[in-house]
């Protein structure tokens, strides 16, 4: 490669760049009048277990970029207030977790209150003189006091079925509930009380009550719920066994659009509920492209105006804007993107569209979405630099036919790839199993395939983002179908007379450790494995993971007892003593979503089966230490997964 008549020689993007190299710009606050964008802006930095984030500002087309927070090493969550003059924030310049605001004219922020734990989804009233926020409650230490050094811990006894979340450790009956505080004064009230999780608050447009998201079995199901903030009345909306993912007030505030379903199928729709009759109307059925929430308000949906809703969703992979018909039904595509966003935030005349973005090669970027003009333009782009001198796979996009159904594919290439030679192939498999993979810049692809592999990934039927019939082919079918469609990815690809099919290599995480541990068990066609905190024995899985007893018996078809073949049938522990394939197991000690014992009870079974097996453990690790635990855990785990594939390939 040559650049301005000097040979260029890309570096890979490894393991260490892209833990550490990298910056991010994300939640994107686009002021009232449309004229400033507040944002946070994460650096890495060795030596911190979280990057340092500060607030930043620039003008709408990217200029006059500017540094807001000096003070404390995370500052986050910015939102403007309904005037524009000043935003509100969290920041851990305080001893405790501390809600400031600021006004955007300059002086010194000013502390409204805190909490020994986080706050989060900070949303003003209309009016400007409240601001409601998230922090967890323990009914058993309700003033926040630090335990003495020397004191034993508490024993922890528990009569609920969802006493343990992923990420969270043992909860007990500590749950997210909401506050509200005053702007003037600093005075605080809690405003929810119920023991399940609270999320995403939002005003009505008379500031009376905010609607917010009452999560359930650790996430599994969610209902929508009106409380008054006066008296703390509560008003449930939707079902107990649905889900909600966004929602908003209509501008006169006498209907609530939101998305979701009325039982859990991994596929929203859109609903609109009557405050007066308190009757509900389903808009969709089967919606086509699956909108995604974020961050208290940071990706809900936007009336246009009295009948028309914006909102964002991922179809196929990739993100889009569309506008929904609140009385009709309608959907419109306004706009697709070969890209993944995150969040939305608009001014107040509902013309610009501020998101997070990432694509197949940058991250961490700012886009604004000119509604009027048609138009997107990329405002921040804080790894322009990295990226150049350590550019991003090439890739190309498959589609495979099998079983009616079309199945598409990403196949990423070395930068220097060159068609008269060969190279070995790693199939990718993603978690869920109703995750997707798409248009974005993947940590776990780029080390692979920047490192000389071609690394093929798909979304095999199960995958969300291609409605709820595809979405649900995998209910009651793991190891099936979505087995076969796989196989299918790499017979595609091995076609190609640069993809070397004596060496290929899987890996996958979580729902992709599953599918890794199933294939070996069932062909030797792999060469070597890194398989991601499996689920292995589904039964044992059932009683120990914190949402199994859930998701299991909507995914499994029941309780074990009651589909003890279908368990026994469909669980990779049943075939690992038939497995030959060498294979690298990574694993977070910390997993409550498929628990450490699940890879235990796979390393056991490779090492009595004498096939080559190594077990790589992370202490303190959750389930998603790899995309936002320490970051040393993460560039271990991407490297180890390389040099795996290095000695084996």
């Amino acid at each position: 490669m040559y650049e301005d008549g000097v040979e260029f020689v890309a570096q890979p993007l490894s393991a260490d760049v892209l833990v550490y190299g990298l910056r991010s710009a994300d939640d994107p606050q686009i002021s009232p009048d449309g004229g400033t964008i507040v944002y946070t802006l994460s650096t890495p930095e060795r030596g911190k277990a979280s990057p340092l984030a500060q607030l930043w500002a620039c003008d709408r087309d990217g200029g006059n970029a500017r540094q807001l927070t000096q003070t404390g090493e995370r500052n986050s969550g910015a939102r403007w207030s309904p005037d524009g003059t000043q935003i509100a924030f969290v920041s851990d310049r305080v001893s405790k977790s501390g809600l400031f605001v600021m006004s955007m004219a300059g002086g010194e922020a000013r502390e409204l209150t805190r909490h020994a734990q986080g706050i989060s989804s900070l949303a003003w009233s209309p009016d400007g003189g409240q601001i409601a926020y998230v922090t967890t409650v323990d009914p058993d230490n309700v003033d926040e006091t630090t335990p003495e050094a020397d004191a034993a811990p508490p024993v922890r006894v528990t009569r609920r079925i969802d006493y343990k979340q992923d990420g969270r450790g043992y909860l007990g009956d500590k749950r997210a509930q909401i506050f509200v505080v005053d702007v003037q004064t600093g005075e605080r009230k809690r405003v929810t009380t119920t023991l399940n999780d609270h999320s995403g608050p939002q005003w009505s447009p008379d500031g009376a009550k905010l609607a917010v998201a009452v999560s359930m079995m650790n996430g599994i199901h969610s209902q929508l719920a009106l409380i008054d903030v006066a008296s703390g009345a509560v008003e449930h909306i939707t079902p107990e066994d649905g889900n909600v993912s966004t929602w908003s007030w209509s501008p006169e505030g006498q209907r609530i659009l939101y998305t979701g379903d009325t039982s859990m199928t991994w596929q929203s729709d859109i609903f609109v509920y009557d405050i007066a009759s308190g009757e509900t109307i389903r808009l969709t059925d089967d919606l086509e492209c699956l909108p995604v929430g974020g961050e208290g308000a940071s990706a809900q949906p936007v009336w246009l105006d009295d009948r028309q809703v914006l909102f964002h969703a991922i179809r196929a992979g990739g993100s889009g804007l569309y506008v929904a018909d609140s009385e009709r039904g309608a959907v419109e595509r306004v706009v697709w993107w070969q890209a993944q966003h995150s969040g939305m935030s608009t001014d107040a005349e509902k013309r610009y569209v501020v998101q997070s973005r990432s694509a197949m090669d940058s991250a961490g970027q700012i886009a604004v979405y000119d509604m009027q003009a048609g138009e997107q333009k990329i405002i921040v782009d804080p790894n322009v630099d990295v990226l150049a001198e350590h550019p991003a796979a090439l890739w190309e996009r498959i589609d495979v036919e099998r079983g009616g159904q079309t199945i598409e594919a990403w196949l990423l290439k070395p930068v220097d790839f060159d068609e008269s030679k060969k190279y070995p192939v790693i199939l990718d498999i993603h978690g869920g199993p109703n995750g997707f993979y798409g248009y974005s810049l993947s940590p776990n692809h780029q080390v692979l395939a920047t490192a000389g592999y071609l690394v093929v990934y798909s979304n095999p039927r199960g995958s969300s983002s291609y409605g709820r019939e595809f979405t649900q082919m995998v209910t009651e079918d793991w190891g099936g179908e979505d087995f076969q469609d796989l196989m299918a990815v790499v017979d595609e690809v091995l076609k190609r007379p640069y993809a070397d099919a004596e060496r290929t290599g899987i890996t996958g995480y979580s729902y992709g450790g599953y599918m890794t541990a199933w294939t070996i068990g069932q062909t030797d066609r792999f060469k070597a494995a890194v398989c991601g905190a499996p689920c292995f024995d589904l039964e044992s899985m059932y009683g120990t993971s914190d949402i199994s007893h859930v998701f299991g018996e909507l995914q499994w078809g029941g309780q074990p007892h009651e589909s003890t073949e279908w368990y026994a049938a469909h669980s990779p522990s049943t075939f690992a003593h038939r497995a030959t394939t060498p294979t690298l197991i990574i694993h977070g000690e910390a997993d409550e979503r498929c628990p450490i014992g699940q890879g235990e009870q796979m390393f056991i079974a490779l090492k009595k089966a004498d096939c080559e097996v190594e077990f790589a453990r992370y202490p303190g690790a959750a389930h998603g230490f790899r995309r936002a635990g320490h970051p040393e855990h993460r560039r271990d785990c991407w490297q180890r997964t390389l040099d795996w594939f290095d000695s084996h390939l």
